[in-house]
């Protein structure tokens, strides 16, 4: 994922900043709890497609 991407996408829900798992290949968004896949390197920011984060990803 490009660094630059990165320094501009928010989270659509809260406007949020997001953190990059790269391992998992997501964005997570820490104040709503979610989870937005990255798939072939393009972050899917739709909040439907999310996943709630567990207690101990936060």
């Amino acid at each position: 994922m490009d660094a630059r991407l990165l320094d501009i996408l928010v989270c659509p829900v809260c406007k949020a900043n997001l953190e990059y798992r790269k391992a998992d290949a997501e964005l997570l968004c820490k104040p709503c709890r979610l989870a937005f896949p990255v798939r072939d390197g393009i972050p899917i920011m739709l909040a439907d497609e999310a996943r709630p984060l567990r207690s101990d990803e936060v």
